[in-house]
């Protein structure tokens, strides 16, 4: 009877296990679409932030001039002016700059939330044939501790190139990688004929050199951003009329650069910031060019997915070049600039998922043996 009793008590407590499990394991899935679109975000205001010059916004970090939000009363600015002499408050400039931080701080609570319940997941007996995905959201948590350094360094080091150009790749490395936790949460194995996946594999390393070329295009941008440069061309197809302008490629990409002044505004002359523009047009033909390959290879490799994902990346690419020439001709309006981040981030996020189901495809069971 004993030995009966304790059985039905385990079977309960097996039960009520699956049960948490089953609950958690739906809640780590829609957080972590919720934390997709919040990073999304979190890229937008910081594309916005730097380019209505508020990245200074606040001379101090986590908080603004020692306070929880930007001084607004006669007393908190005289009290703020006297601690900070050397930077003024600007109400327009520190607002884009604290509500950048309360967004960027609300996804790093989401990504700790994200990591509770993977690891109570992986839990001996939790998992229960789901992915096991614990070491993915430490990782992501990891990323997410270094953009904040990044983003304190961003303020301390006086918008110093190096230091936000690595916040921006680290913001979009963020982006990505929570896409690939989406995927593993939500896409499953993918069936394919024997000539879908024969296609799909030989499109595997083009995707991938796809994906660094596309990288290094927004290390471009960010540097491009970082020192001003986005208005050193405002012509097209030439730069000052000219095809190959007059170009200091040595200062464009100097790295040793001092650490110390106050780089609001730029320190490099007219002709290191063509070099820069310059650079990125060109590497915006390239990354086009292998981009529209690829994306006809995926259309033409027949898997169904893979075709819906083509079509989304051609699309975004279409997008990208316009608001690029946009950029030019208008002379970067605001709205253009900051859709340009968004749409280079969207890019990069679709062309991860086409390799994570590049990765994920097998063919059906009678076709193996």
């Amino acid at each position: 009877m004993i030995s009966y009793q304790n059985t039905a008590d385990n079977a309960l407590v097996s039960a009520h296990e699956r049960t948490s499990s089953n609950d958690g394991y739906k809640a780590l899935r829609w957080l972590s679409i919720f934390a997709l679109c919040f990073a999304l975000l979190v890229i937008m205001k910081g594309a916005y932030t730097r380019l209505v010059d508020a990245g200074l916004g606040c001379p101090d970090w986590p908080g603004c001039y020692g306070m929880l939000a930007v001084p607004n009363e006669a007393h908190e600015i005289a009290a703020a002016e006297a601690a900070y002499p050397d930077s003024p408050v600007e109400s327009a400039k520190g607002w884009p700059e604290m509500i950048h931080r309360y967004i960027a701080g609300s996804l790093g609570l989401m990504i700790v939330a994200i990591s509770i319940l993977a690891l109570r997941q992986a839990r001996p007996g939790f998992v229960g044939g789901k992915p096991n995905i614990s070491l993915h959201a430490l990782g992501l948590l990891g990323l997410v501790i270094l953009q904040g350094l990044f983003g304190m360094w961003t303020v301390t080091l006086k918008l110093w190139p190096q230091v936000v150009t690595a916040h921006l790749l680290g913001g979009f490395a963020t982006l990505a990688v929570l896409a690939l936790l989406v995927c593993r949460l939500w896409i499953g194995a993918q069936v394919a004929s024997r000539r879908q996946f024969s296609r799909s594999q030989w499109l595997k390393p083009f995707t991938g050199l796809a994906i660094v070329l596309l990288i290094g295009q927004i290390a471009l941008g960010g540097w491009m951003s970082s020192n001003y440069a986005a208005l050193a061309c405002v012509d097209l197809p030439t730069c000052h009329g000219s095809y190959w302008p007059d170009m200091d490629f040595q200062r464009g990409f100097d790295v040793s650069q001092h650490i110390g002044p106050n780089y609001l505004g730029g320190m490099m002359d007219n002709s290191a910031r063509v070099a820069i523009h310059f650079t990125h047009r060109l590497g915006a033909v390239v990354v086009s060019i292998v981009l529209i390959a690829l994306v006809i290879g995926l259309l033409r490799s027949g898997q169904p997915l893979l075709r819906r994902l083509a079509v989304i990346a051609g699309t975004l690419l279409l997008l990208q070049i316009t608001l690029g020439v946009v950029n030019v001709l208008a002379h970067v309006p605001l709205w253009s600039a900051v859709l340009h981040n968004a749409i280079a981030a969207v890019l990069l996020v679709s062309l991860a998922v086409v390799r994570y189901v590049q990765q994920m495809l097998h063919l059906p069971t009678r076709e193996k043996l």
